[in-house]
């Protein structure tokens, strides 16, 4: 029987066209008569023939009216039109999700059915994509075909070789029409370009994110489907794409491929050199909406952008806390999880990343491989040699944006932007006094237990805080880590080396509003300005008497109390305060390094000095309330008090 040119023999048919060749016999027998002469792949009509061949042969008879882009079938140019018009006429039934084309809508279909009707032979991994099984593949297979002439490095696909030869001609022929940047691939530009449209034409049809290239929407696709196809061969550490693998191995390789121009510094990453080298360029292309503050590099604009909106749009699925970023949250989901736990060999401290546990182990070993380039002073930690780092540099790149105070560390900045809240959530249960942190309140607490754990070996002397002891320590070993770079004193804390930097830099920021006299700290501005008012908040509650100072009224209480906390390693002699006690051991030392420039005499003290010129001088500051008579020293004032010491109400014109 014959209809239409189609022949029935038996229970098969066969379509004759032409030549009377065989194309295709519907048996169950699946034969493909027609093969590649290039790549020996076999097709079951002429027709597919022709179109893979023009793979080989890169003909690209259909062209883009609008950018020029070459397609080698006409349906890959109607598609590509889409992407120009954004026409999306296939809609998804279930939600509704809009794909210009076919193809896309029928792939997404399936993560609502959950179908993978793609399965490898070797490993039995399922796929919902013809084209995920096929690069899934090559992970067994490892076949790499094409080979580079120059290096003999290996492909597995052609367009990788081409973009892989043009690392050895340097040729760079695609230029930007907006900043004139140069690619050696038009594709390059092309993603490039989409940087100042901001165009992001590659959707996951999973969570709908959008990407500007093809290439990240494939990497961010293996979050869903967890695969992880690259794998490290030193520690077996697997990676989702092989650019990450890449710069995973050369942690074990320490290889640093990319060096500065200016310092060079080496870097394991071409992105890190790039964002490095605007800290010589100072450049900020990144710039805020709201305060206009610059960034160098947009995820720190990102991350500013939250302080603004105080928006926190990842959560915690066990307990709902909070995270303006996606790291941090992460990082905080370890801490549910008994997965990923990174143990100490020592003491057994649990970490949820294994950096935290690298840092953590040189407490052990005290080890400090982080040096300073300036002073040689070591850390354990890098982050730590950067804080360090900015006291020699001068850099505070933490501000406040309520009073423009700059910080040399985030942390510092998060403390001080609590003065402004005013919010103290920490209370005190014994005295209900409340505190900004909790490690200020733990502090706190002790006064109400006398509980003193950390004892001086040497002298026996006990301290509530193990930094108070770090920094007596100081005082046996005669230790000064802290030198000022200008005049090369040394200080055993860091704040005192901080305080003594002012006197050089003359630096005094906080001016009164009322007599104009400026402070180097802002709360000795707000004690100044008690001077002004004629208030004094702070009162005794024994005798009543008032001061302007908290730590004044503190320093007072000890003559009620008798104690007298500072005490003289060499005669053992106690003070109420401890500016008592530094004046005194310079009656051990002898030292005498202010001299009068009158008379040549010699203090050990700077207000001894200050005093003695007042003979030269002949001023008079200490002026008495009840008959106005004038002293030089305020003793003698005080002695000259008792004159009047009959006359009723004496205490309060003392006070």
């Amino acid at each position: 029987m014959e209809t239409n040119g189609t022949y029935l023999v038996g229970n098969q048919y066969v379509k004759e066209i032409c030549s009377n060749q065989v194309l295709k016999i519907q048996t169950g027998v699946d034969e493909k008569h027609f093969t590649c002469d290039v790549c020996k792949e076999k097709f079951l009509e002429e027709s597919y023939l022709n179109k893979h061949f023009l793979s080989h042969t890169k003909r690209k008879l259909y062209s883009c009216n609008i950018c020029s882009k070459g397609f080698s079938h006409k349906s890959n140019l109607n598609s590509h039109y889409r992407t120009h018009t954004n026409e999306k006429p296939y809609s998804c039934d279930v939600c509704h999700k809009q794909f210009s084309e076919k193809g896309h809508l029928k792939i997404h279909y399936r993560t609502h059915t959950n179908e993978k009707p793609y399965s490898c032979g070797v490993c039995c991994k399922d796929f919902s994509d013809k084209s995920h099984l096929n690069r899934h593949c090559r992970i067994h297979t490892s076949e790499k075909s094409y080979s580079c002439d120059v290096c003999h490095k290996q492909f597995s696909r052609n367009d990788s070789l081409k973009v892989h030869y043009l690392t050895h001609t340097k040729e760079k022929l695609f230029s930007c029409d907006v900043c004139h940047k140069q690619f050696s691939q038009k594709s390059t530009l092309n993603r490039h370009h989409r940087t100042h449209t901001n165009e992001r034409p590659y959707s996951c049809d999973v969570c709908q994110k959008e990407y500007s290239d093809k290439g990240s929407l494939t990497v961010h696709y293996r979050i869903h489907t967890e695969e992880r196809p690259y794998s490290c061969d030193v520690c077996q550490k697997e990676y989702s794409g092989k650019r990450s693998l890449n710069v995973h191995y050369r942690t074990h390789t320490k290889e640093k491929p990319y060096s500065c121009s200016v310092c060079h510094k080496e870097f394991s990453e071409k992105g890190t050199l790039y964002w490095h080298h605007r800290t010589h360029t100072n450049e900020k292309p990144y710039s805020c909406d709201v305060c206009h503050k610059e960034f160098a590099r947009k995820y720190y604009l990102n991350r500013h952008y939250v302080t603004h909106t105080n928006e926190k749009p990842y959560s915690c699925d066990v307990c709902h806390k909070e995270f303006s970023e996606k790291g941090n949250l992460n990082r905080h989901n370890r801490t549910h999880s008994e997965r990923n736990l990174y143990n100490c060999n020592v003491c057994g401290k649990t970490f949820a990343q294994l950096t935290n546990l690298k840092s953590h182990s040189r407490i052990h070993t005290e080890e400090k491989p982080h040096a300073c380039e300036v002073c040689s002073r070591a850390f354990a930690r890098s982050g730590d040699l950067k804080s360090h780092f900015r006291i020699h540099s001068g850099e505070k790149p933490h501000s406040c944006e309520v009073c423009r105070k700059t910080f040399t560390r985030n942390g510092d900045l998060k403390s001080h932007l609590l003065t402004h809240s005013k919010e103290k959530t920490y209370l005190c249960e014994v005295c209900n006094k409340a505190f900004t942190h909790r490690s200020n309140l733990k502090s706190h607490l002790l006064i109400h237990s006398k509980e003193k754990p950390h004892i001086c070996e040497i002298c026996g002397k006990a301290f509530t805080k193990s930094d108070g002891l770090k920094i007596h320590l100081r005082i046996h070993s005669e230790e000064k880590p802290h030198a000022c770079e200008v005049c090369k004193k040394t200080f055993p804390r860091s704040g005192d080396l901080k305080s003594h930097l002012r006197i050089h830099s003359v630096e005094k920021p906080y001016a009164c509003e009322v007599c104009s006299r400026a402070f180097a700290y802002g709360s000795n501005l707000k004690y100044h300005l008690l001077t002004h008012s004629k208030e004094k908040p702070h009162i005794c509650e024994i005798c009543g008497k008032a001061f302007t100072q908290r730590g004044t009224l503190r320093a007072h209480l000890r003559i009620h109390t008798k104690e007298k906390p500072y005490s003289c390693d060499v005669c053992s002699k106690a003070f109420t305060e401890n500016g008592h006690l530094k004046y005194h051991l310079l009656s051990h030392s002898k030292e005498k390094t202010l001299t009068c420039e009158i008379c040549g005499k010699a203090f050990a003290q700077r207000s001894n000095l200050r005093k003695h010129l007042r003979i030269h001088t002949k001023e008079k500051n200490y002026k008495c309330d009840v008959c106005s008579k004038a002293f030089a020293r305020k003793d003698n004032l005080k002695s000259h008090f008792l004159i009047h010491s009959k006359e009723k109400n004496i205490t309060a014109v003392m006070r």
